[in-house]
């Protein structure tokens, strides 16, 4: 038996609009419901939500029979970190802050077995190879292996033609706050200089044959993305989702 089919790769490689959410909760029963509210895929926050490897792999549990694709974003782009989530079950990987080529192909390398890569084979006992049921996993993984990098930086965008020419990255994912904030906007991400920074960038994303990605919180920035042609598109965060629905209900009802 071979490795699952990553249907989100493939998704992407037709060019198909995905939409998404961010997951903040870090727990598995709100991920099992956000698994059944029509999101295309859900990223499990590894760098801002208070997430560790055991809460990581009972999101993917709960989500293991959601038609919503898990997408894993690790804290930091670290060969270990990277092992450990794929070995979880992860087959789509987010990695901030990436700021070369270079980079980008060390993320590669950490995502495939030898000869080609530097990850570790020993998921015949993990819940990636289903614990040994997946016979054929570590010879077929690899090919099912999506890898999203972020570009979220003045370096990043410096370097972003060099990291496009990266094969075996398969998307890039542009952070609007992350990159406002370096160019000196404090996270007010609708500056026209950053909107201007934020298209040029899917444009060449696109040209490159790479998937371009961004996340919207707001109902006029998510437009704004969508219209500058994101193939990949996080509309909102689920804590902010809660948040700001019932602040709304709380106010609605203290006004009567």
């Amino acid at each position: 038996m071979a490795a699952p089919t990553n249907t989100f790769k493939q998704a992407l490689k037709r060019g198909d609009r995905l939409i998404g959410c961010w997951m903040s909760f870090a727990e598995s029963n709100t991920a099992e419901i956000m698994g059944t509210t029509g999101f295309d895929w859900l990223v499990i926050d590894g760098e801002h939500a208070p997430n560790d490897i055991r809460s990581i792999r009972d999101q993917l549990m709960a989500l293991a029979a959601s038609p919503s694709h898990a997408v894993v974003r690790v804290p930091v782009g670290e060969t270990w970190i990277i092992k450990t989530v794929l070995d979880a079950g992860a087959q789509t990987v987010l990695v901030p802050i990436v700021e070369s080529a270079e980079q980008a192909r060390e993320l590669v390398r950490a995502c495939r077995y030898p000869p080609h890569g530097a990850r570790g084979v020993g998921a015949t006992a993990a819940r990636a190879a289903m614990f040994g049921t997946v016979s054929e996993y570590i010879p077929t993984a690899d090919q099912e292996i999506c890898l999203l990098v972020q570009v979220e930086n003045r370096a990043g965008i410096d370097a972003l033609d060099d990291i496009l020419q990266v094969e075996g990255v398969d998307g890039v994912f542009i952070g609007p706050a992350d990159l406002s904030t370096d160019m000196g906007f404090q996270g007010n991400s609708a500056a026209p200089e950053v909107r201007a920074v934020i298209a040029d960038a899917i444009t060449r994303i696109k040209a490159a044959g790479k998937a371009p990605g961004i996340l919207g919180v707001s109902e006029e920035a998510t437009q704004a993305y969508l219209d500058m042609g994101a193939q990949f598109l996080a509309v909102g965060i689920d804590v902010l989702i809660l948040a700001q629905n019932a602040r709304a209900l709380s106010a609605h009802w203290k006004a009567k």
